[in-house]
């Protein structure tokens, strides 16, 4: 299993997904420049001052902001190495709880100043955060994982309701949930379909899982990436050739390598007296 990990890391890297990660990796890095400007900048100005009031309190002041700054430029650098290593250091475990509450917003303020399409940003951010989730190493039981798929993969004509119970499926193989609920069984993992944010929500208070297997288009992967931490996501991007929210299809075999990689197998031992 660890062999078939790697391989599947290398193919991951090789791919056009590097487009993404160096978008990541700018967007970061200048993110972490502005906000270290922005701090040396409160030590400054009013350092004059501040030293009418006491003559130690710049240099407090300013001991403060080198620790920021020190924070900051850490943080930033670590996850770049994080991402490009494909394994954590420096204790940068939870690195990747600061990339999505702190760095992606202000990426997405620069990503806009700089004429970069917001959904690319989003793109860039969510191939980053599954190599943060992969860069941890866990496996986990089936009944701690939760297959989390958006409504827009059923037939848009059919009748069934699966928002709620998705066996209500009569597997007629027009959409992808089939395959979906043969995955699902095979590694005994949840599966759920959600139509929005509020019910996806819903789910995971419900089922509590340890790691999440999502699949949507970018903003809801990115929004739910979010919404969701600190449980780890590895997102999925769905395939839109009628365009968004209607008939999207999803590579089983990219869920199924995803699975295999974080699904705790239990291997079955066999005995004379229990064939």
């Amino acid at each position: 299993m660890p062999q078939q990990k790697e391989t599947f890391l290398e193919k991951e890297i090789e791919s056009s997904f590097l487009a993404r990660k160096r978008l990541f990796i700018g967007l970061i890095s200048i993110t972490s420049i502005f906000v270290c400007l922005i701090l040396l900048l409160v030590w400054l100005i009013p350092f004059i001052g501040l030293r009418n009031i006491h003559p130690v309190a710049p240099w407090v002041l300013g001991v403060i902001v080198a620790l920021s700054i020190l924070f900051i430029a850490w943080a930033s650098v670590s996850l770049i190495l994080n991402i490009q290593l494909k394994r954590q250091i420096f204790f940068s475990g939870k690195i990747r709880g600061l990339s999505i509450k702190f760095f992606l917003p202000l990426m997405t303020i620069f990503g806009r100043l700089l004429g970069i399409p917001k959904q690319k940003i989003r793109s860039s951010f969510i191939k980053v955060n599954n190599e943060l989730v992969l860069s941890e190493n866990r496996k986990y039981p089936p009944g701690q994982v939760l297959m989390l798929m958006p409504h827009c993969l059923q037939k848009s004509i059919c009748s069934r309701r699966l928002t709620y119970d998705v066996n209500n499926c009569k597997r007629c193989g027009e959409c992808a949930i089939t395959g979906l609920l043969d995955l699902s069984e095979e590694f005994g993992v949840h599966l759920a379909i959600a139509t929005g944010g509020t019910i996806a929500r819903r789910i995971v208070v419900n089922l509590r899982p340890k790691i999440i297997l999502a699949v949507a288009c970018e903003r809801d992967l990115a929004s739910g990436i979010q919404d969701t931490y600190p449980i780890p996501v590895y997102g999925v991007l769905n395939e839109r050739p009628l365009g968004p929210c209607l008939d999207t299809r999803v590579a089983l075999d990219h869920v199924r390598r995803a699975l295999e990689l974080f699904v705790r197998r239990e291997i079955k031992v066999h005995s004379p007296l229990n064939p």
